[in-house]
């Protein structure tokens, strides 16, 4: 006869041994039938579904709520300030004390139906991560969108598999599952930006994870939209180029500095148009550099802080302080540039070093002052 556990003496629940982790925003309609389908797909399994939503504003998280009052396997992290699929699922799944902790997104796309496969395969020992994968054989991808979404994914997939340390056949999959605690030991490894946590994972990990594939079906969506676009796209080339960079040079400091050289050639075509027209050499630096501050906060805002965007009077407001900040980071430049040709008489040095130096500065206010706002 077995013996009776602490918990089922003291009459207190026992927690669940899954924890599935569904980041989502503008979801709204498909977190019931989510509910319903994992309970299908987990029956006679101790499990939860933790939804990390990014302050969506179609009531997303008014629909959590509402289930999680009357089904305890359901519970619900909202973000307020903060948005971004990886850095979801890193918040919901550190939020566990389940054994395994599976990922799948929360638009109905994944077969849930191969949850089980996925957490077998990390119990029994056969893995150290189970990825539910469209490209291998019994596995589907029809429900892309279109040829736009099945080039962006083949794309991704032909990059990923360039520079993985293990052989996978869908490295673009956000549906996989693998032990909490080695979730935990590769977190503060993980750079936790864009929308491809899978390869943040694979990357990151201090030791080469083993790897199985379980056929999955990509079913078509059936409500609210897709999320993947070119600036997905752009922020999953940046997250490959960060891990080949080993983490040397931050993600957004990059996309600052590529997102400055556009404001110069910007500065540049504007002066070159007015002094065409036939505006003085001042005019037309005082408008171009207007129109170049103009351009790279619409650009940061749009792609460097595109989980931090301003919307609104916020925007505006942003905009002021991002000028500002700029006009600061002109005086460093000129200050510097002329205090080290003073001491040099080198002007190609002058001018890179003061030109360092202002991107710094605007890089280090943007981001704590601008979008901290």
């Amino acid at each position: 006869m077995t013996e009776p556990t602490v918990a089922q003496e003291t009459g207190v629940q026992v927690g669940p041994d899954i924890s599935v982790i569904v980041p989502c925003y503008n979801e709204v309609g498909n977190i019931g039938p989510l509910v319903a389908a994992l309970e299908r797909a987990l029956a006679g399994r101790r499990w939860e579904v933790i939804f990390v939503d990014d302050n969506s504003p179609d009531g997303t998280m008014a629909a959590v709520k509402a289930l999680a009052q009357q089904n305890a396997r359901v519970r619900g992290v909202c973000r307020i300030g903060r948005r971004g699929l990886s850095s979801a699922v890193i918040e919901g799944a550190l939020s566990s004390s389940a054994q395994v902790v599976a990922v799948m997104d929360g638009d109905l796309q994944h077969d849930e139906s191969r949850l089980g496969a996925l957490v077998d395969a990390v119990l029994d020992g056969s893995c150290d991560i189970a990825v539910g994968s469209r490209h291998v054989e019994g596995g589907d991808n029809s429900g892309l969108a279109n040829a736009w979404r099945h080039a962006l994914s083949d794309g991704g997939i032909k990059l990923a598999q360039m520079i993985l340390p293990v052989r996978l056949g869908d490295p673009m999959s956000g549906f996989f599952a693998l032990r909490q605690e080695t979730f935990a030991r590769i977190a503060p490894h993980l750079s936790g930006t864009g929308f491809k946590i899978l390869v943040d994972l694979l990357l990151s990990s201090p030791q080469r994870l083993r790897v199985q594939e379980i056929p999955c079906g990509f079913r078509a969506r059936q409500a609210g939209e897709s999320k993947l676009d070119a600036l997905v796209m752009l922020q999953f080339l940046a997250l490959l180029l960060d891990k080949l960079c080993r983490g040397w040079l931050p993600l957004r400091f990059l996309a600052f500095a590529s997102i400055g050289v556009i404001g110069v050639g910007t500065n540049l075509l504007v002066m070159q148009a007015l002094r065409a027209l036939g505006a003085g050499f001042s005019v037309a630096q005082g408008a171009g550099t207007l129109v170049a501050m103009i351009v790279n906060f619409m650009l940061d805002n749009t792609i460097t802080y595109r989980d931090r965007r301003l919307r609104g009077l916020r925007c505006v407001w942003g905009l002021v302080l991002f000028m500002l900040v700029c006009s600061v980071g002109a005086l460093a430049n000129v200050g510097v540039a002329d205090m080290v040709y003073d001491q040099s008489r080198r002007f190609n040095e002058a001018s890179i070093a003061g030109a360092l130096i202002a991107v710094v500065w605007n890089y280090a206010m943007s981001s704590t002052v601008v979008w901290r706002l």
